[in-house]
């Protein structure tokens, strides 16, 4: 009898575990949604004029475009041309996404997504920047106009993202990248399934005063926000 209570005890408790394992993705979803609706920031309102910085959304995650020169700021100091391939002379825009190492290194295109990667965007790993000149945003679904304090405020904010070696230069990480023009670094913190790239990109907006969701780790609840682009219409 003792040994039949000690595997119904035991039982119930792997009963109870499963239970929370099965219940874990629906409260990370319940949690995702809800931090997409909630807003910060939330009486910001877009000014009439200002900068234009413009949201690429590739269905999983985002980037962020910005001009290489404006209000006096220049991404070409702090991450020369001279890092990449092969940039063309007409790039007068920088993108910048930001994720887990593995998950970015390793998946050029989705075919290449593999467990191991899957594992790394959930547990965590090493966060890095992927960076990217272009000749224009016209690929970007979504675009946000912002007044030159907020500006300065977001470039900061993305600045003081990129991990710096002793001269306080941004890191670059030795790939070639997913083409001539774009390149990764190192970043701060780590990257997992609460801070996904994401969260971490509605973190630079809130940082520059622009509303934006309060913890968005899905793209859709990220750019819903913000204005459509004229390419996207």
């Amino acid at each position: 009898m003792a040994g039949r209570r000690r595997k119904s005890k035991t039982g119930r408790w792997v009963g109870r575990l499963l239970s929370l394992l099965l219940a874990l993705p629906a409260i990370y979803l319940a949690a995702a949604l809800i931090g997409s609706l909630v807003p910060v920031n939330s009486g910001w309102k877009e000014p009439a004029g200002g900068t234009t910085v413009y949201i690429a959304d590739n269905g999983i995650h985002a980037d962020i475009i910005m001009p290489v020169k404006a209000l006096g700021l220049d991404w070409s100091r702090l991450i020369p041309r001279s890092g990449f391939a092969a940039v063309p002379a007409n790039s007068t825009w920088i993108a910048f996404g930001s994720g887990e190492e593995h998950v970015y290194l390793n998946t050029p295109t989705w075919w290449d997504i593999t467990p191991r990667t899957v594992w790394s965007a959930l547990a965590g790993g090493k966060r890095v920047i992927h960076v990217e000149y272009v000749s224009s945003p016209n690929y970007a679904v979504r675009e946000i106009r912002l007044r030159p304090e907020e500006y300065r405020r977001l470039w900061a904010a993305v600045r003081a993202d990129f991990a710096l070696d002793q001269q306080a230069r941004p890191i670059r990480i030795d790939h070639p990248g997913y083409g001539p023009a774009d390149a990764f670094y190192r970043a701060t913190g780590k990257a997992n399934m609460v801070r996904t790239c994401n969260a971490a990109e509605a973190g630079w907006l809130r940082l520059a005063g622009a509303k934006t969701s309060l913890w968005p780790p899905f793209v859709n609840g990220l750019v819903w926000r913000y204005r459509r682009t004229a390419y996207s219409t």
